[in-house]
């Protein structure tokens, strides 16, 4: 639903009343000529809109796991043996929607290979990693699945240092051979999560990332060194995981009902007028009467007579308070007016007996606000509740309201 299309129904609710009025007092019976034109909601696809604050759905991660990396690495029988070492892994991170989310993701340790002679060195890698929940875009939003899988990609740094290799060749300005190595990497990778409660994952990924030859201090071989990881751990969900669900076609329904009681308002004026026409014919000139016939069919049109409430609720929403408002300007024109407050519940959900008190206690809220916010006396309404033993609409829903009736 528009917003657009909203603003024009309600502010096309709320000028009806006064231009009948206007038209009445300003023109002869014969000169009201009403264009009926039906006024009708455009329904979209609509899809669920998510969304979250800046401190919601942040993430801790510890890990641990093995390193295996893929560089110069040969034995002098050809082979090629590859050596496999701890890695640790810490990470922080975010889900800014149920679809991605990013992370700072940190791993250390050791590196071992084989070039002819034993080689080791140490590094320390920061990612920023970019994630992508596949299990939500796929399956839809569930906050509450036990198994994601969420692929990755990122862009970090590493340094390596303490170089112990013979065949390490990159030099220094000093024209030395460097023992450490700073390096740009590109990382992929996937990850496998298992939700354990509401603030506890359990996750397993495997990472690898690409470097320049540079990575392990030997040039050589293959253009790129690669460095595979693969960890499993925790991660702790700070205060859980939770997303605004936002339904952009929520209101529809009432919208419809909106336009049919305008059209109905509209058809009804036609109506009026169609007949002081036909009563004007019959009578040599007109008859002061007919004026007066018209008042009295404009006061038992009242401005767009309901009220909704949400279910179990007796609160007043800012959407309905516009529709009170308008039957409390209503009841100043017309002073003499008098009006019954009927509350209703749908049949659907709660006993009679507590849906007979809810519907009280809805007409109840719009008795309070005419009276209390509006200075409505007090004398000129009266409070009588249906429960759901009546229900006016034959959709259940939008039986939770109170219906204005001029008494």
């Amino acid at each position: 639903m528009k917003t657009k299309q909203l603003i024009l129904a309600l502010g096309m609710t709320m000028m009806l009343p006064t231009a009948i009025n206007a038209q009445s007092q300003s023109q002869q019976p014969d000169d009201v000529m009403v264009e009926v034109m039906d006024v009708t909601v455009t329904e979209v696809d609509c899809k669920p809109i998510y969304s979250t604050t800046w401190s919601e759905n942040w993430f801790l991660q510890l890990g641990a796991g093995i390193n295996m990396p893929f560089v110069e690495n040969s034995l002098p029988g050809g082979d090629a043996k590859r050596k496999i070492t701890l890695a640790m892994n810490v990470g922080v991170g975010r889900w800014f929607s149920p679809y991605m989310g990013f992370r700072f993701s940190a791993l250390g340790g050791a590196l071992h290979w084989e070039n002819g002679n034993y080689s080791k060195a140490k590094y320390a890698n920061l990612n920023l990693d970019f994630m992508w929940d596949m299990m939500n875009s796929v399956a839809g939003v569930n906050p509450n699945r036990v198994f994601s899988i969420n692929p990755f990609v990122g862009l970090g740094g590493t340094y390596t240092w303490d170089i112990n290799s013979a065949a390490a060749n990159v030099h220094a300005n000093n024209g030395k051979i460097k023992d450490n190595t700073w390096t740009l990497p590109v990382s992929a990778g996937i990850q496998f999560r298992f939700r354990t409660g509401k603030y506890v994952d359990i996750f397993m990924e495997a990472r690898s990332q690409f470097y320049a030859d540079n990575f392990n201090g030997t040039v050589g071989g293959k253009p790129v060194d690669v460095d595979f990881t693969a960890v499993g751990g925790l991660s702790i969900n700070l205060g859980g995981v939770s997303f605004t669900k936002t339904d952009p076609c929520a209101y529809l329904n009432y919208m419809q009902n909106l336009n049919d009681q305008v059209n109905e308002l509209r058809g009804q004026l036609s109506k009026t007028n169609n007949e002081l026409a036909a009563a004007k014919a019959q009578l040599p000139c007109p008859d002061p009467v007919v004026q007066v016939n018209e008042v009295d069919v404009i006061e038992t049109d009242m401005p767009l007579a309901t009220v909704r409430f949400t279910i179990n609720s007796a609160k007043i929403s800012n959407e309905q308070m516009v529709n009170v408002y308008n039957m409390a300007q209503w009841l100043e024109v017309y002073p003499d007016a008098t009006v019954t407050i009927c509350g209703y519940a749908d049949d659907k959900t709660g006993s009679s007996e507590y849906n007979m008190k809810l519907s009280e206690r809805r007409a109840k809220a719009v008795y309070d606000a005419l009276v209390n916010q509006y200075g409505v006396d007090s004398g000129r309404l009266t409070i009588q509740a249906f429960g759901s033993e009546t229900q006016p609409y034959e959709t259940n829903n939008w039986n939770r309201i109170v219906i204005f009736r001029n008494n």
